[in-house]
Parts: structure tokens; sequence; C-alpha cells
């Protein structure tokens, strides 16, 4: 990779049929290769993009024992504030390490579909969200902005389908009731040497069907595994999205495309300025009960399936699960 890929939204949401075609095709060459792409033209108001930065960062702001007061409530509950140090990314792939130099605050979908059975494992991805009382419209702003979100990824799962010579509402039915994340992550100044192999974040791959990530223009740290086995820096530009591919859409593949290993590196020790980082993440996860098999296109003739059919639910809470830490629900 010479150069990180782009897109313009624009060349599907207002081109013509064969400049949506053409922008599919090259969606198809990128996820074949990594996965990891820039957008533009996605229409999100930048007051809406400005506010819900500002108000994340002002949550991170507040004393400690005000975000305790959300703090995720026991061992394995998806939302609310976890405290630095509270997971481990790296542990999602089995690779034993220290925790992650990162703190942050979850919140899941705002209401459950219609007909969906209450029970032990719904509960995990229907839990109530927990919502502070600073600043006084974080709640306001992150449900807009999670509105937002899924909108734009509902278009991008269109393209997603054109990609792979689909219908175009080949994935609605099964991402019409989303189980989808969204948080916001804070990489504190850093003031102390990292233990050996700590990193702001493990390297690891995403669990779902895509990710749409707003990076912080100021700073850097993300970097993606290529297919040369070399970490490469992601740029962060102003009104520009980091998309990429999770694992749920790697197995509906076939991996044909392939969820890419991230990770977020420490900033160099000898820096005299901030090395303050924040990121804004929303994880789109097809609906709870939606099987995750072999998209048809995706298998060659006398071609056999990699994966067993999965469900969304299940699979996210797995993975998750494995990566907090065991003490976690122990802080205060």
């Amino acid at each position: 990779m010479t150069e990180f890929p782009s897109i313009d939204l624009n060349d599907y949401a207002t081109g013509s049929a064969r400049q949506a075609r053409e922008l599919a095709m090259r969606v198809d060459e990128i996820c074949r290769e990594t996965g990891f792409l820039a957008i533009t033209g996605h229409g999100v108001p930048s007051e809406l993009i400005r506010r819900v930065w500002h108000t994340s960062q002002a949550f991170f702001d507040l004393p400690e024992s005000k975000k305790l007061e959300v703090k995720s409530p026991v061992e394995g509950y998806p939302y609310g504030y976890f405290p630095l140090q509270a997971e481990s990314l790296a542990r999602s792939r089995g690779e034993v390490s220290p925790p992650d130099l990162k703190e942050s605050f979850n919140i899941g979908p705002l209401n459950p579909p219609p007909g969906i059975a209450q029970n032990t494992d719904t509960d995990f991805c229907f839990a109530p969200n927990l919502w502070p009382d600073e600043p006084a419209d974080f709640r306001s702003v992150w449900i807009d902005y999670y509105a937002a979100m899924g909108a734009l990824a509902a278009t991008i799962m269109r393209i997603f389908a054109l990609a792979l010579d689909l219908r175009e509402d080949y994935f609605d039915d099964k991402t019409d009731h989303c189980i989808s994340a969204m948080r916001a992550l804070n990489y504190p100044h850093t003031t102390s040497r990292p233990e050996p192999g700590q990193l702001r974040a493990g390297a690891h791959t995403d669990y779902g069907s895509l990710t749409i990530l707003l990076p912080d223009a100021t700073s850097g740290g993300l970097e993606i595994l290529t297919p040369t086995a070399e970490w490469q820096s992601v740029p962060a530009c102003a009104d520009t999205f980091v998309i990429n591919i999770g694992d749920l859409m790697a197995r509906w593949t076939n991996d044909r495309w392939v969820s890419t290993m991230h990770r977020v590196v420490n900033p160099a020790g000898n820096q005299k300025e901030s090395t303050r980082r924040q990121s804004i993440v929303f994880f789109q996860q097809p609906n709870w009960d939606a099987e995750i098999a072999c998209i048809p296109t995706c298998l060659a003739a006398g071609e056999q399936p990699r994966y067993s059919p999965v469900t969304s639910g299940r699979y996210l809470m797995d993975r998750f699960s494995s990566t907090v830490e065991p003490q976690a629900s122990d802080l205060r």
C-alpha cells in the first residue's frame, strides 16, 4: 500500500448508476486487500460531529469520581464507563497482554426490537444504557450521533451489497434492528513508561460487520497490519471517517474480504506537547438473531465455506467477554 485508499460517497448518493457501480468495484478491491478506507461525502453534519466530539471530551475531563458514577456495574456489562486499563483487546484473539492504556464510555441499542425474546443472552445487548449527568447535553448529542451513524452504516452496507454482486437491499433485513455499539475512547497523556508489550490498544480485529471511526485529527497512533505484514499508520483528516470491515463480514464473504488487525501504539517518549488522543467509534453489529453464513456469490464452484454459521449476538457476546479485565468489576 503506497497510499491510504479513500472514496467519496457522493458518487453513490448523487452519481449515475455507472458511478455507483465503479465505486462498488473500488470498494471490493480495497476490502480484498485490507478492508480499511477513508470516506468523504458522508453527509453527517459537521456541527453534530463537533458536538459529539466536545461532549465526549468534556466527559473524560470530569473527576474520576464523577465518571465512576456511570461505571459498568458488573463484570461483563457492556455499557457505561470503563476506567483506564479495564480492557485488553489483544485477549480477543487469545494473546495474553497487559491491559490497554485507555478509558472508554460505551452505549448500545437505544430500544429492543419488537418481539425479541428476553433472556440472559439478549439482556447482554439490550441492557440499559448508563448516562452521565454531565455534560448536560451528553445524552441528547450521543443519541443524535448514534442515529446518524446507523443511517450512514446502512448506506455503506448497500454499497457493500453491490460490491459483492448482490441485490442492493441484500443486507437490509439482517441489519434493520442492529445491536450496534458506540464508544468514545480517551488515551490520556503519557506520563510514565508502559509495561513491556503494553499499548494504548492492543492488536485486534473488530467483531461485527462494519466500523465507522471518527479519529483524532491532531494525533496519530492508529496502525493497520498490511498484507506484507508491515504496520502502516492510518491518516486522520478533518470531515473524514475511517471505516473498516469486521470479523462477521469476513465470515459472510468467506474471507474474500479481510478483517484486518489494527492497534493504537504509544507515542514517542520524547514528545514535549500533550500526547492525549481521543476517538469515537460506531460498531455496526447485525441483528441479534441474524445468521452469518457464507454469501453464495463468495463461494466458487467446488469450494466449501470456511466457517460454520454463527448468530450475530452470540458471536459478539463471546468476543466482548474475552477482552474484559477480571478485576475490572472491582474498580471503584
